[in-house]
């Protein structure tokens, strides 16, 4: 994962995605440089790295607010695909609501919005829409097993957090065991759950206490959820690429 502020360097081979830096290390945007210079930054980013390479790129958002972000992210979601990169919407609180989500205009939805809505029945529902719909999903904030296994059980193809970059000696054991984990129950492969009926309960695991709240700083890295590659779309619409090496991949 790499953002406007952070600066990361993209070793070679490895793939990558670009979020924007709006909720940022101290969850208001501090180091969000403005509009036209992250769409600078972004078009040296895929001119550096290509675009074969890249997951996905995060369009402008206004956390919490899903109005909101569906008048920053509009104008952005075009000029992303123009670069060859899929464009990543930002979900928000609220943002089922109709006309909320532009579905055609974007290739993976981005739950962000509050721990509470990330998590809850609407996010997941969603989440499997996006499946139905052949695009990818990612979660952000991911710091613990729990929420590992919740994004993974929405059906998410990636999440990120800022589990690695406390203590990376310790913690990639374990994250790693985490995943391998996850592999282990064929059950829990995101995809493989129907969409619930409108009105039916959420299959929504219980929300646990060590759910952080915790906000990530800019250099979080990024995790691949699944070992199983993604299926390129055939639409003029640019899709997630083929996912290529091991199913673990972080910054």
């Amino acid at each position: 994962m790499t953002t406007p502020a952070q600066g990361s360097r993209i070793p070679e081979g490895a793939l990558y995605a670009c979020d924007n830096s709006k909720f940022g290390s101290d969850g208001r945007g501090r180091y969000w440089p403005g509009a036209e210079a992250w769409f600078a930054w972004l078009r040296r980013t895929v001119e550096r790295y290509g675009p074969d390479r890249c997951l996905w790129a995060l369009a402008p958002d206004q956390p919490f607010d899903a109005a909101g972000t569906l008048t920053e992210s509009l104008p952005w979601l075009a000029r992303i695909r123009d670069l060859g990169m899929p464009a990543a919407y930002a979900a928000q609180d609220g943002c089922d609501a109709p006309g909320l989500l532009p579905w055609d205009d974007f290739d993976v939805l981005f739950l962000a919005g509050s721990t509470e809505w990330k998590l809850g029945p609407v996010a997941e529902q969603l989440a499997r829409e996006a499946k139905a719909r052949s695009k990818g999903v990612h979660m952000g904030r991911v710091n613990s097993r729990i929420r590992l296994g919740i994004a993974e059980w929405f059906g998410c193809d990636s999440a990120d957090g800022t589990y690695l970059a406390f203590g990376p000696d310790k913690n990639l054991p374990k994250l790693l065991s985490w995943l391998d984990e996850l592999d282990g129950r064929p059950s829990l492969i995101g995809g493989t759950h129907p969409l619930p009926a409108p009105g039916a309960p959420s299959s929504t695991p219980p929300a646990r206490a060590d759910l952080d709240r915790r906000s990530m700083p800019d250099h979080e890295a990024a995790t691949r959820l699944k070992k199983h590659p993604l299926t390129a779309r055939t639409d003029p619409a640019p899709a997630l690429p083929t996912l290529r090496g091991t199913r673990a991949r972080t910054r």
